[in-house]
């Protein structure tokens, strides 16, 4: 599936108003096929899995991370933050099992489910208490079910490229805490979910951009103004690749049997000899 945008309304939140009051130019910076997103993310999964621990604070190196991975154990990390790292990798894994799901509150929270599964009783389970933020005096309102489901259909309708769509939705779940943990990993997770279904790359926070990450974040966790880290995130945190066309002769193995049939065993073969 291609990216492509969407057209309808859009939210009542000060999140989606925002949206509509000064338009960037957020375009795609990648257009790859599925199958070649799908392949990219894979090849860099631990890097993707070590930047959404570190970013959660989770204190594990990326070392730690390919480890745990490979299912090999980590001394010196606890059992928790363990189960936190392969938590991150069956929520990849249900990611590419269900990349053309189209996204919604219900998606969401299977993936909020795959990240505190073991660790966290309720997960999955939207919030119905009030949370503290570090870092801010800020204070997330007890989400409504009702309201979140609308604010996510509307940023999923509305007329922005796969890769805003993405980012919007990354920040939107991280500015409600919806759930009682797991959420910068939730949102990055449906991010990405955005990302490759419509082929526009892979988006990951490199460990080095996360102190300035958190700084902006903050402010619009404060002011409900996701302009400047969207920008931020966009200008930083998008990877991919083109293709580029090449012409290649065509080979295949019983091309290569067939010349030795031809020419015999032991004689020189497109320059080798075969023997």
């Amino acid at each position: 599936m291609r990216g492509r945008k969407r057209k309808g309304t859009t939210g009542n939140s000060s999140d989606l108003c925002e949206l509509r009051k000064e338009k960037e130019e957020i375009q795609d910076k990648f257009s790859m096929e599925q199958q070649d997103n799908i392949f990219y993310a894979k090849r860099n999964i631990v890097d993707s899995i070590y930047s959404q621990s570190k970013l959660e604070g989770i204190a594990v190196t990326f070392p730690d991370t390919q480890e745990i991975y490979e299912g090999r154990s980590v001394a010196g990390l606890s059992v928790e933050d363990i189960v936190k790292v392969n938590n991150l990798k069956h929520g990849w894994e249900f990611l590419f099992d269900t990349v053309d799901y189209p996204l919604d509150l219900r998606y969401v929270r299977q993936l909020n489910k795959e990240i505190g599964a073991g660790i966290v009783t309720n997960a999955g389970d939207l919030r119905n208490s009030d949370v503290s933020i570090g870092g801010t005096s800020w204070k997330p309102e007890i989400p409504i079910y009702e309201k979140i489901e609308a604010e996510i259909q509307a940023i999923m309708n509305a007329d922005l490229s796969v890769t805003e769509r993405a980012i919007t939705i990354m920040l939107y779940i991280m500015r409600s805490q919806m759930f009682f943990d797991g959420n910068k990993r939730t949102a990055q997770l449906a991010a990405n979910q955005i990302m490759i279904q419509g082929g526009a790359g892979v988006l990951r926070i490199p460990v080095e951009c996360q102190k300035e990450f958190f700084a902006k974040l903050i402010g619009y966790y404060e002011t409900g103004d996701m302009r400047e880290v969207k920008r931020f995130v966009y200008d930083t945190s998008i990877d991919g690749f083109v293709k580029k066309q090449t012409e290649q002769p065509e080979i295949s193995a019983e091309m290569f049997r067939k010349a030795v049939q031809e020419n015999g065993s032991g004689s020189k073969v497109c320059g080798l000899r075969v023997t």
